[in-house]
């Protein structure tokens, strides 16, 4: 018995230490920090210029976009969403093959991504999983009853501007 409690514990507290060692080894978000490829600011897209862009286009952009983080995911910065132009629901923002990840600080400050957009349907399962990463609650998890349409961005690289 005192064997198992001894091996509960001890998975317990390594499986603590790994998440926790694996957020510290993030940089702070301060101006000029880089995650991913490196890149530079210029010549980047707002959301709203990415907006029409897609509209204009057959829904895919490559390229660099500038906004402000809203979010980001809650169990290792997985993903991040900008914010867009009124109700707009933001931009869903991932990172090539999961190379890196995004720290808790990030929130509020406005970064450049350079990578890929595309207008895509999320399914419900996806969108309850993406809601679950962001700490929402059992309630607002379940309240997601439909697919949406939404901006997706794969971003090679991310650099902090403010």
């Amino acid at each position: 018995m005192m064997k198992k409690w001894f091996t509960l514990l001890f998975s317990l507290i390594a499986g603590f230490s790994i998440a926790f060692a694996q957020q510290a080894d993030i940089p702070s978000a301060q101006p000029g920090v880089q995650y991913g490829k490196k890149i530079d600011a210029k010549n980047a897209l707002s959301g709203q210029q990415l907006d029409k862009k897609l509209a204009k286009s057959s829904d895919e952009f490559t390229g660099k976009l500038e906004g402000e983080v809203v979010q980001v995911c809650k169990k290792k910065g997985c993903f991040i969403t900008l914010k867009r132009e009124g109700d707009a629901d933001p931009i869903m923002v991932r990172f090539t093959d999961y190379g890196y990840f995004m720290p808790q600080d990030i929130v509020g400050k406005t970064v450049v991504l350079e990578g890929k957009a595309k207008v895509k349907e999320r399914s419900v399962a996806k969108l309850q999983h993406d809601a679950k990463d962001l700490g929402k609650s059992e309630q607002e998890i379940a309240a997601i009853k439909k697919p949406k349409r939404d901006i997706s961005f794969i971003a090679d690289g991310v650099i902090v501007v403010k």
